[in-house]
């Protein structure tokens, strides 16, 4: 369990490194970003697809709709969702609403895969549950305190941003349950290949989407330097750091996590990634984060801690009739 806890807690930091990208190129449309980081995902998993060829081979047609539909789901609309609310809202207040993903995961697992991993009792979760949330409010609170202290901030920028992200959040509420699904019904197959597997499934329509965006761009009359932007080498730089750690070494270690964690307790587990996010903004702010903010982190913190104390318990039979 504790090895699943580390494979978690590696991927959120991976992972967190998504929501600063968007603030290091504000000037980048969202879907170039998007496309451009699934490009490079993709691109990057041809070598490694020769290196587990034989193991990639055995998946089924089925196997590799799964694929497709994660691909297209938590990655390319996720992301696409994610960066547009993160530039019209500065970053804290779409992490904080991705946030909430440890609970509604939490929720929905426990519904719906209790016969499978056990059921985690209710009245034992509750606790946990609200004090992730008490702290997740918390930071919205301050985020939103220092959003009325700027005179040139934008209202409706923000409210669009909040909207945006809540279709990212319904994107990767329903990947790592489906994600997680895939995994557990195939114990024998190896979570390094299934990343790599999404990788490839990524890049044909990464690539469509990035001759779409670049068509867009033209048909427009946009000024905006097509292919590459107003500076190539960062971009190309980033994208590829994204496409490497933040992509396919993220997905790896979470589906180590997934393996080896019931899917309730892995769903609470992306509160690492909503820290890491949030301490990385905090750093190319180059400033503190308020009071306010750091009580709820702790918080956060807090109720992984008391979450991961829980014991999952079999899930009552229905009566035979």
């Amino acid at each position: 369990m504790w090895l699943g806890v580390g494979f978690a807690l590696l991927a959120g930091m991976l992972w967190g490194l998504v929501f600063l990208v968007p603030l290091l190129l504000p000037e980048y449309p969202a879907a170039l970003l998007a496309m451009a980081r699934y490009l490079a995902f993709g691109l990057l998993c041809l070598p490694l697809a020769w290196l587990d060829w034989g193991a990639l081979r055995r998946l089924t047609r089925s196997d590799w709709l799964t694929a497709l539909k994660l691909a297209a789901v938590g990655n390319l609309a996720y992301y696409t969702l994610l960066a547009s609310s993160i530039q019209g809202t500065g970053g804290p207040l779409t992490t904080l609403i991705i946030g909430t993903l440890p609970v509604l995961i939490a929720i929905a697992a426990n519904q719906r895969n209790a016969e499978r991993d056990g059921l985690l009792p209710w009245r034992r979760l509750m606790l946990p549950l609200g004090i992730m949330l008490l702290g997740i409010g918390l930071v919205n609170q301050a985020e939103m305190t220092r959003l009325l202290q700027q005179p040139d901030a934008s209202l409706t920028a923000y409210a669009l941003g909040a909207l945006l992200a809540l279709g990212a959040l319904a994107c990767w509420t329903w990947y790592p349950l489906r994600n997680a699904d895939w995994l557990r019904q195939h114990p024998d197959r190896n979570p390094r290949v299934w990343a790599t597997a999404q990788g490839l499934a990524t890049l044909p329509m990464a690539l469509c989407g990035f001759a779409l965006v670049w068509a867009w761009m033209a048909l427009s009359g946009s000024t905006f330097p097509m292919p590459f932007g107003p500076d190539p080498l960062f971009f190309l730089s980033l994208m590829l750091a994204l496409g490497l750690f933040a992509s396919w070494c993220g997905i790896l270690c979470w589906n180590q996590a997934s393996k080896r964690l019931p899917t309730a307790l892995a769903g609470q587990l992306i509160v690492f990634e909503t820290v890491a996010a949030l301490i990385y903004i905090f750093w190319w702010r180059g400033e503190w984060p308020q009071g306010l903010t750091i009580a709820g982190m702790a918080l956060l913190l807090l109720g992984v801690w008391l979450a991961l104390r829980i014991r999952p318990v079999a899930a009552p039979r229905p009566a035979q009739v």
